[in-house]
């Protein structure tokens, strides 16, 4: 089934807060708030504890990245089929920490669609948005890499490049979702990126390294405007 939209999509990342059992507390934190409020929330735990949070609830979960090669003698790598067989419902797909050449994304983008996993690719530009979105992910989303982490939402920073973003995909298609992120942080952040057309944000540190997480996801939650 594919991702209710709006969506509020939680990349883990590396960090130590939301790893080991640190990323199964954080995890059950984001499926209650998701089964209290009725919002849909995805979340993207680090690689190694991708199966265990499969196995623990009940929302997405989705890889952080997923290697365009064939299971079997690819030491090192994480293929589609490993995500598969540990629970994953889709994976991100070139996230600004994580590039790929645009030929791999859309290997990896076409062989999860084979498998029934979702995709979520990131970019950072309006033309590299407009050639993912040609590839039919389930989701583009839009992230300036200099505001990745800051203290200023791209909403604010740069509206601009979410709601050309936004006009440029949807003019390719209309079933490709648009996300936005880099420095989203609360309900106002997210109320502004629906204002400008998109389907909901993907951020990290601001869940993540935040003091009370239930209450930022209850906050992210209220700028949905469902």
């Amino acid at each position: 089934m594919p991702i209710r939209r709006p969506v509020i999509v939680v990349n883990f990342k590396t960090y130590q807060e939301a790893s080991g059992l640190a990323a199964i507390e954080l995890a059950r934190i984001c499926e209650e708030v998701s089964s209290e409020s009725g919002a849909s929330i995805v979340i993207a735990p680090p690689m190694p504890d991708l199966a265990i949070v499969s196995r623990t609830v009940n929302i997405p979960v989705f890889a952080q990245h997923l290697d365009p090669v064939p299971s079997g003698s690819t030491t090192g790598h994480v293929t589609i089929d490993n995500a598969k067989a540990s629970g994953a419902k889709g994976t991100l797909v070139n996230h600004a920490e994580r590039r790929l050449k645009l030929a791999e994304i859309h290997e990896v983008i076409d062989r999860c669609r084979t498998l029934g996993l979702d995709t979520i690719a990131c970019t950072n530009n309006i033309p590299v948005s407009k050639a993912c979105a040609a590839m039919d992910p389930n989701f583009v989303a839009i992230e300036p890499p200099e505001l990745i982490g800051g203290e200023v939402s791209v909403t604010n920073a740069n509206p601009k490049i979410v709601s050309d973003a936004v006009e440029a995909i949807r003019m390719i298609s209309g079933s490709v979702g648009v996300l936005c992120g880099a420095g989203v942080k609360n309900g106002r952040d997210v109320a502004k990126a629906m204002e400008l057309g998109t389907d909901g944000v993907l951020l990290a540190s601001g869940v993540v390294k935040a003091k009370d997480r239930r209450a930022v996801l209850i906050d992210l939650i209220s700028g949905l405007g469902r």
